[in-house]
Order: structure tokens, then sequence, then C-alpha cells
């Protein structure tokens, strides 16, 4: 258990790094067939021409402040829109990858237990009203 939160840091990290530099470099193959509405969403984020590259930038740049150890809480905050997405991606456009969906929350969640007392100023509002009264 000691080296518990070490590996699931590392294992997060890896998960994202990989998948993030696979957006910029296609190492990885991709799925024979997906689903017409996942194609459509997909396409659609490749036609902005900025989409996939701000988000596969930003997963390589959490990727690495999680392997690093460093800014960790940072790192996980970055993540949390895009655990999000991948979430919502699954559930409602592409439910056959849901094996790497469970593994993505229960680390994720498990690393923001580990830091949940760096973030309740972010939700409470006792420190919003004593940071205004410095103002």
């Amino acid at each position: 258990m000691k080296y518990l939160p070490l590996a699931a840091r590392v294992v997060l990290g890896l998960l994202f790094l990989v998948f993030g530099l696979n957006g910029f470099f296609n190492f990885l193959p991709m799925p024979n067939t997906m689903p017409e509405p996942a194609m459509a969403f997909a396409g659609a984020l490749a036609k902005t021409g900025y989409m996939f590259p701000l988000i596969k930038g930003t997963e390589v740049l959490a990727g690495i402040l999680l392997l690093a150890g460093c800014a960790v809480p940072v790192a996980l905050l970055i993540l949390a829109p895009i655990v999000l997405n991948i979430v919502l991606f699954h559930l409602f456009l592409a439910p056959e990858g849901m094996g790497m969906l469970v593994v993505i929350v229960v680390l994720f969640f498990y690393l923001v237990s580990r830091y949940c007392d760096l973030y309740k100023p972010l939700f409470c509002a006792k420190s919003c009203e004593k940071s205004s009264d410095k103002a």
C-alpha cells in the first residue's frame, strides 16, 4: 500500500503521455470500426485544426507532470475536463472502450482523493469571503 499512490500516478501519467503523443505521431493502430456518431465527433474536432493538438498537447503536459511528480494537483485539475469528456464519449458515442475507461477513472479519482485537502478551498464559500476581504 505504501507504493500505491506512486504506482497510480505513474500509470495514469504514462497513459496520458502515450495517448497524447499518439495524437501527434500516430504510432498506435486506430480501431477498425467506430460507431458513426463517434466518427462524426472525431471528424468535427479534427476539422477545427486546433482542437486535437490542444487536447493531445494538454494530455502530454499533464502526463509529464504526473510522471515527474511535480504539480500533481494541478495536473489532475488540468485532466478533469479531459477525463469527463472521455467518460461521456464512451458512454454516449463509443461504448466498446469501457475497459480502459474504468482504469483511467479509478486511477484519476484515487489520486484526486489523495489531494482532497488541497482542493477544498476551491469549493468552500468561506475561502471566497476571506479572499474578498483582502481586496
